[in-house]
């Protein structure tokens, strides 16, 4: 489509014979039968240019020509007027107007008006141009930080030192908003790389990979999350960075099939038995012999050697069938002082057996009763205190290791049994994740279910557990249940 030019003048015979002079130079020329007829033409077509003269009769130029620029700003304006008065309308109108030609006009002036207002209308063009494409372009990356940032998983970009240069809004809710922090360090509290690390994968091979892992939130929660990683190139597609993805499946593993599961920790535990059942068989045979050689030494070492094994069997059951089966607690009021006489006597043989010292005190003043189930709540304290033993006996580098459990009441009127041993000690890793199903430090010598078993026990009485922990510098459990339970606090697994 031609240029169209709107020619606006109160002589009708100058303005046609100007129309003539363009029209051959293949422009669209528009002249409106009467200057009160301009608003009327403009907005039917929208000239490219305006050639104006503001001295209109009847009419105020000005105001006329400035509505027309204001309605259509890239139509550009060429006044048109006699040369007395160019001045004055370049006072009037200054950048408003693109060329100011005084008549009688001039070839060369028109032509030269002409083109700088073509130069001028193909300018702002351009400019629109471009201004929809950063406005396309900034309404894409409005898109891609929408869609980023509401994908509903964790999303990480790291570059080669694990470092996160970038995150989404569920991994800033749960992990916080630290950019520049390693990876390792935000979601398992390590000071090294994990191992087998996904990202570091895909920076060797430029592949996808994909992992299970269990991660800790800013606030001490532990999920269950499966990685996939996807490399980030630039243009020569070199990786300078990859994006970890991580899903929260804690749900679908707490609702997964407990018997299931259980079916495949019996099987983990089953050499363990074995070996509790052969210990038996030799208690059996040793209390026979005693007996038999009225030998009292024997019976008592062969009576100690059973017990201890049908304790340890005991627990082992206990924690399977809680685990494998729903139940509720069974409050009833118990003195704190049977809860402690009761643990201490199934402790104090397992301690003595590797040389550590226990050592069990309480406030002076009477701590009274407290509501919990009498037979799970002292089991899981006698759990936490085996652990101590384990502990201590794993310890090689120190010879006198000792246990105390120190029994009051805090300020809340909370019972807490404080327990400290000073065996091997936890690194940060695993006191994060020492309460998740299945999780032991014990390799197969442990089940996975016993701490938390622990925990989901304490927390059904309404109670807390407090870590402390470092390696080689012994485990401090704090244990704080409250003397009584409210009504609206309901049994939950």
């Amino acid at each position: 489509m031609t240029d169209a030019i709107l020619i606006i003048d109160h002589d009708q015979e100058f303005a046609q014979a100007i129309a003539v002079y363009l029209q051959r130079k293949q422009f669209e020329v528009l002249i409106p039968a009467m200057p009160l007829d301009a608003e009327k033409v403009f907005k039917l077509r929208l000239p490219e240019i305006v050639l104006a003269d503001p001295e209109l009769p009847n009419t105020d130029g000005v105001s006329l020509i400035r509505r027309l620029k204001s309605s259509h700003r890239k139509s550009q304006i060429i006044i048109v007027t006699t040369a007395d008065r160019i001045e004055k309308y370049m006072e009037i109108f200054q950048d408003e107007a693109c060329g100011y030609i005084g008549k009688p006009i001039k070839e060369v002036a028109l032509d030269l008006a002409i083109k700088r207002a073509r130069d001028w209308h193909l300018m702002h063009k351009k400019v629109d141009s471009y201004t929809r494409k950063l406005e396309d372009l900034h309404n894409a990356q409005i898109l891609y930080h929408q869609l980023f940032d509401e994908v509903p998983c964790y999303i990480t970009v790291q570059d080669r030192q694990y470092r996160i240069t970038a995150t989404n809004r569920m991994f800033k809710k749960d992990f916080g908003q630290e950019i520049g922090e390693h990876c390792y360090k935000i979601y398992k509290h390590r000071e090294s790389p994990c191992p087998d690390c996904p990202v570091a994968a895909t920076f060797e091979d430029g592949k996808h990979h994909h992992t299970e892992e269990i991660v800790t939130s800013k606030s001490g929660v532990h999920y269950n999350v499966l990685t996939y990683t996807a490399p980030i190139r630039n243009e020569a597609n070199e990786i300078t960075q990859v994006m970890e993805m991580a899903t929260n499946i804690t749900q679908i593993r707490q609702l997964q099939d407990h018997l299931t599961s259980l079916g495949l920790m019996l099987g983990s535990i089953s050499h363990s038995m074995k070996g509790m059942l052969t210990v038996l068989d030799g208690g059996v045979y040793m209390l026979e012999t005693g007996i038999a050689k009225h030998d009292n030494n024997r019976i008592q070492k062969a009576y100690e050697n059973l017990r201890q094994m049908v304790d340890r069997i005991r627990k082992m059951m206990l924690d399977i069938l809680f685990f494998a089966k729903t139940r509720d607690l069974e409050y009833r009021k118990t003195k704190v002082s049977h809860i402690v006489k009761s643990v201490t006597e199934t402790i104090k043989p397992i301690a003595r057996q590797h040389a550590i010292a226990l050592k069990i005190s309480s406030s002076n003043e009477s701590l009274g009763s407290i509501m919990v189930d009498p037979e799970w709540f002292p089991a899981s304290l006698v759990n936490i205190l085996e652990n101590a033993v384990d502990a201590c006996a794993s310890d090689a580098d120190n010879k006198k290791h000792q246990i105390n459990m120190k029994i009051y009441a805090d300020t809340a009127n909370r019972i807490c049994f404080d327990i400290k041993d000073n065996g091997v000690g936890m690194d940060r890793e695993t006191r994060d994740k020492m309460f998740s199903l299945f999780f032991s430090s014990k390799g197969s010598k442990g089940t996975g279910l016993g701490l938390y078993i622990v925990n989901n026990v304490v927390q059904q009485h309404g109670g807390a557990i407090m870590v402390e922990s470092s390696p080689g510098k012994g485990s401090r459990f704090i244990v704080s249940i409250p003397r009584s339970r409210s009504p609206v606090n309901k049994n939950t697994r």
